[in-house]
């Protein structure tokens, strides 16, 4: 007897990018043209800018369109043999399926980010409260040896996890540390992160970092909420930014 084949969820963000492409393929977009503004694409497709904005990160690792910071987003043509990449190959890895068969390699940036909005100010405020002076150490060390010039997304990573470990709910702890795990496994994370996170924007996270930092060494559980909420909300901001007057809006 043949065995059912489990069935993989698609996010829409794949959903919105496969439309695009295929008009790319079928000369609706040419090459070397630019693509309407993400609110005009977000608007025929009736989802949000967020989903659009995925949807064209993800054509760009595919090689449909290159994302020109500060102009627009213009389609590529195909390679010499008249194709595209796939999906899964332009991301140079195999799938990683969750508990639940979701391909975790597949779950879009801003999902993550919402994720993180929705639990780590608690945890700040947690950490304010029941963090030892040796937790609050290691907090104050992964935000003091943040470098601006060398590998500052390790140095956030671990200012983030030591908050975790700090808020003394393992359950917790250990949700904040899978959604880290999830954003690494990101093609689509990875590349907003190379349009947007400058040396300049790493300074405004330290500077975030700082508050969060001085509110849980304060004990002051609904500071440290309120900063780390800022903080999130900042770096959402920051991967929307048009990419340019012409293009995304």
């Amino acid at each position: 007897m043949t065995s059912l084949q489990a069935v993989a969820s698609t996010r829409l963000y794949r959903m919105i990018a496969d439309q695009i492409a295929a008009r790319i393929k079928a000369g609706d977009f040419p090459a070397g043209g630019r693509l309407p503004a993400e609110r005009e694409l977000a608007e025929q497709l009736q989802v949000s800018r967020a989903s659009v904005r995925e949807a064209l990160i993800a054509l760009e690792i595919e090689g449909y369109v290159d994302v020109r910071v500060g102009t627009g987003v213009f389609v590529c043509p195909p390679r010499e043999d008249g194709q595209y990449q796939d999906a899964q190959s332009a991301q140079g890895t195999t799938s990683a399926a969750t508990a639940d068969n979701v391909d975790a390699t597949d779950i879009g940036p801003f999902d993550l980010l919402e994720t993180r909005l929705l639990i780590e100010p608690e945890c700040a405020a947690l950490a304010a409260q029941k963090a030892s002076p040796a937790q609050i150490a290691a907090i104050r060390a992964a935000h003091e040896g943040m470098s601006l010039t060398e590998s500052p997304s390790v140095h956030d990573r671990a200012f983030h996890s030591a908050i975790g470990a700090a808020c003394g709910n393992a359950a917790l702890a250990a949700a904040i540390s899978h959604i880290w795990h999830l954003s690494t496994l990101s093609p689509v994370f990875h590349r907003l992160e190379e349009h947007f996170v400058t040396t300049k924007v790493w300074s405004e996270a330290q500077k975030e970092h700082e508050r969060i930092l001085a509110a849980i060494v304060d004990r002051d559980p609904i500071r440290a909420r309120h900063a780390m909420h800022d903080h999130l909300v900042g770096i959402l901001a920051r991967l929307r930014e048009d990419f340019g007057n012409g293009g995304i809006r």
